[in-house]
Order: structure tokens, then C-alpha cells, then sequence
């Protein structure tokens, strides 16, 4: 008891006004994305090029998503986040962008035409799954990998009601496909129909398919 008065009152200031920074990017992102039309989320590496092949790819899954109706949205920085958006809005869709300030590499693409910026990762990700009804993920990095494994998770503990995830490439995922298999299976660290959970194409066209066949 003793120990915990102390950290009361020694308690930054500026520690308790944080959470009001919190609410209103909670306000804002609400406020800004309840109205949107059906929306697919895509992730992927900021560090793609245009005229690279999964940037390529991102682009047109883009456009024809907006083309079927669907909204799209993005972390809003480069790479695959602004394919995807530059897709979008060519395919004359929705297409937002939900960027993150951070110190490099990430910066707002000029695709989104419904765009937020936020300061904590933990909010912007409660964004992309409240507002998407499905993922597809493009090869990435750490922070692709993040919001794969939260989506399944999610999935996986009934936290959230299914939704496709879709990975695309087979051959970037090979390994982490492999792995899940000869071991986190093989192990009984998660059940065989966990697996189902996601599905993996090499097809832009196959991963719109998969979405527009379970549009709710």
C-alpha cells in the first residue's frame, strides 16, 4: 500500500494528460472512419519500389477493390501503403491512409484521400481491424508481421468475429508457412485448424475473390 501511494504521488503530470492525447486519436479515428464503405486493410513493406513486383501487385489490388466496391486502407506511407492507395483512388474508391509519426521511413502518401495521423501504434491498430472486413498482407517487415499475428490471434481467441486473411506470396512466406507447420503444429502449440484460419495467393485477383465471396 505504501508503495503504491508512493507512485501515486510521484506521478508525472504529464504521464495522466497522455491518456487524454489517447482518447482523442480514439475520437478522431472514430469520428473520421465510422461512415466508410465496406473496407479491406492492406499491409506491407514501406520499403517497396514502384515498378517492383508485389508494388505492382499492391496497385492493382487496389484498383480493383475500389472497382468492386470496397474501401481501402492503408498505414499511409510508402511502399506497399501507398500502392494500394494509389490504386484505390485510380480505381475511384475510398482510400485511406492511417499514418504513424515515427523518426524515419514513414511518411503520409499522397494516395489517401481520407487520411489520419497518429502518435500510438496500439490506437492506429485498433483502426485497422475495426474498420476492416479483411486483411491481406503483402511481404514485410517487423511491423507486418505484427499486424498478421494480432489478426490471428484476434481470430484465433473469438476476440474479434472472422475475417479473411490473406497473405500474398507464396514464395516470400514459404518459410514462415514451413515453420508454423513442422513446428508450431507439430509441437501442439496451436491446433491443425489454426492454419485454416488464413489462406495464401499469389493472385491479386484470387485475394479479391476470397473478400468478395464472404462480404458481409
Amino acid at each position: 500500500m505504501k508503495n503504491e501511494r508512493y507512485v501515486i504521488d510521484n506521478m508525472n503530470p504529464q504521464e495522466s494528460w497522455r491518456i487524454f492525447r489517447i482518447m482523442a486519436e480514439f475520437v478522431d479515428g472514430i469520428e473520421t472512419l465510422s461512415s466508410l464503405e465496406p473496407a479491406v486493410t492492406i499491409f506491407g513493406s514501406a520499403r517497396s519500389k514502384p515498378g517492383e513486383k508485389y508494388y505492382t501487385m499492391a496497385e492493382d489490388m487496389g484498383r480493383m477493390l475500389a472497382t468492386e466496391g470496397f474501401c481501402v486502407i492503408t498505414g499511409g506511407g510508402p511502399g506497399i501503403m501507398e500502392a494500394a492507395n494509389k490504386g484505390a483512388k485510380e480505381g475511384g474508391g475510398q482510400s485511406v491512409g492511417l499514418n504513424i509519426v515515427l523518426p524515419f521511413e514513414q511518411h503520409l502518401n499522397p494516395y489517401a484521400n481520407i487520411h489520419l495521423n497518429f502518435r500510438y501504434f496500439f490506437v492506429r491498430k485498433v483502426m485497422f481491424v475495426k474498420y476492416a472486413m479483411s486483411y491481406v498482407i503483402f511481404p514485410g517487415g517487423f511491423g507486418t508481421m505484427d499486424e498478421l499475428f494480432e489478426a490471428l490471434t484476434l481470430i484465433q481467441t473469438d476476440k474479434i468475429k472472422p475475417f479473411p486473411v490473406v497473405l500474398v506470396g507464396s514464395e516470400y512466406w514459404r518459410g514462415l508457412l514451413d515453420w508454423i507447420s513442422d513446428t508450431m503444429i507439430a509441437e501442439g502449440m496451436i491446433l491443425p485448424e489454426d492454419r485454416a484460419i488464413f489462406a495464401v495467393v499469389d493472385d491479386p485477383r484470387d485475394a479479391v475473390e476470397i473478400i468478395k465471396n464472404t462480404k458481409v
